[in-house]
């Protein structure tokens, strides 16, 4: 039954915005996770690198949380990631990355095994004030079997060390790449998956990648 006044016809639904749509030359997508400890990027490269709009998960911090996380001295940060952030960005015309950032504070680790199925590789942020933050972060993924290369990302104030220092510091094997990056320029964070995902084919060729 109509009602006076009503209108019966129903709104359209929106479709994918055009930039939002898979480019229809793609021909494989990979899910690529990006891990670390609280506060040192993950978001914020995500939404630098994405081709399209990405989604965040992000709550405002409150006064609930002290005593629970630790801000790490980051007075500036005002919100954290809850669930994740999901982005995606071509590398060429044929491959796709999907992104997949996950939630630095230990109380929503629980998240962190089923962010990780099906997971291709993984890029570890790590800040060189807190390098502690990152062994067990690099510790699930060794055992989840997810390949992995560690990033650095360049904090104005933090301190600069060799690499093979900081691949001494965090325990590395020779293999997995190490980079320094600035996670808020897109180029830079580009460079990242690219180095990721030459590390994947090195592996491929080898047999160790299965």
């Amino acid at each position: 039954m109509d009602f006076n006044g009503s209108d019966t016809r129903s709104a359209p639904i929106p479709g994918p915005r055009t930039e939002d749509r898979l480019p229809h030359t793609a021909q494989a997508a990979v899910k690529i996770v990006i891990v670390g400890g609280f506060g040192v990027g993950k978001t914020t490269m995500v939404g630098s690198v994405s081709d399209i709009r990405p989604l965040t998960t992000e709550e405002t911090m409150t006064q609930a949380g002290i005593g629970v996380d630790d801000n790490y001295g980051s007075d500036t940060k005002t919100a954290t990631t809850v669930a994740m952030d999901f982005g995606r960005i071509g590398i060429t015309e044929k491959l796709v990355l999907y992104l997949f950032g996950t939630p630095g504070q230990e109380r929503f680790w629980f998240l962190w095994n089923r962010l990780f199925e099906g997971a291709l590789g993984a890029v570890v942020l790590v800040d060189t004030r807190r390098l502690e933050v990152s062994f067990d972060v690099m510790g699930r993924l060794e055992e989840r079997g997810v390949p992995f290369i560690v990033a650095v990302n360049s904090f104005p104030d933090a301190p600069r060390h060799p690499v093979e220092e900081l691949r001494t510091a965090l325990d590395l094997a020779e293999d997995i790449p190490i980079v320094e990056c600035d996670v808020r320029r897109r180029a830079s964070s580009k460079d990242v998956l690219l180095t990721l995902m030459r590390f994947l084919h090195s592996l491929a060729l080898s047999g160790a990648l299965v």
